[in-house]
């Protein structure tokens, strides 16, 4: 049984990921669980709370963002990279892991250590889109100092738009305070606050115009959407590869075997 771990289950880029690795392995008959400490991903796919992640010796453990004991014993343990900054692999012991799967070349590049190692990207799904030509425009991902959510508001009021949308939660409230609530107070376009919205094609429907305006990803996940479903997007590109649900899969049984 493969037993998918990771120390962060909120709504994010990495978390909407394990959810669709998990049902396409499901989909394709490979028994997966996605265990985390957060209950948002619990009605996504096979799923449950993390304190209910035993392992057994013939168990193959995916593990992201989180220490495991190295007395835990498994048949495989795979660890799955989504970061870059937050998590570099210089300053984690590689020893317990069989292998590395990072999300693009640029991250592996960035975290440059010696392991073995392959790049499976996530699942992108294509989302349903029409145009409402509404000049709303959408700030879509965590509010936080890495996404730079104030300067996409900036360039979406410096592009003429009459409405933003921010969708995400807000993860950093320090910095909420400092830079985004004044610059919504600031700004004359109406700036609303939406929160995380769980279906993209309701998110995506309200807004003409995607800005993102990231520090770092290590894949960017929103951009593919947008690329995938023919959103405009207004941001630094990821140039990510977008693969097949197929040839996803293939990749991950070349690993988990």
């Amino acid at each position: 049984m493969i037993k998918l771990v990771s120390s962060w289950t909120r709504p994010g880029g990495g978390t909407v990921a394990h959810i669709n690795l998990t049902n396409l392995l499901n989909e394709n008959g490979i028994d997966c669980t996605f265990y985390g400490p957060h209950d948002w991903h619990l009605n996504k796919c096979k799923s449950a709370p993390i304190q209910e992640a035993l392992l057994g010796p013939e168990d193959i453990l995916i593990s992201h963002f989180i220490k495991v004991p190295s007395e835990v014993k498994c048949k495989k343990h795979i660890l799955y990279c989504h970061e870059k900054e937050i998590y570099p692999l210089k300053q984690v012991p590689l020893e317990q892991y069989d292998a590395i799967v990072f999300v693009s070349n640029d991250q592996k590049k960035w975290q440059g250590v010696n392991h073995p190692s392959v790049i499976i990207p996530p699942v992108v799904k294509k989302v349903k889109w029409i145009d409402p030509q509404n000049k709303v425009a959408g700030v879509i991902g965590s509010i936080d100092k890495n996404k730079q959510t104030h300067l996409s508001i900036l360039r979406a009021v410096r592009d003429g738009f009459s409405s933003i949308k921010l969708f995400g939660e807000i993860t950093d409230r320090l910095y909420f305070e400092q830079a985004v609530k004044p610059t919504m107070e600031q700004v004359l376009p109406e700036v609303i606050l939406m929160d995380h919205e769980d279906d993209p094609e309701a998110m995506y429907g309200q807004i003409s115009t995607v800005y993102h305006t990231s520090l770092s990803e290590t894949y960017g996940l929103v951009e593919a959407e947008c690329r995938l479903s023919g959103i405009p997007f207004n941001g630094p590109s990821n140039n990510q590869e977008i693969l097949s649900e197929e040839e996803i899969l293939d990749r991950w049984k070349r690993i988990l075997v």
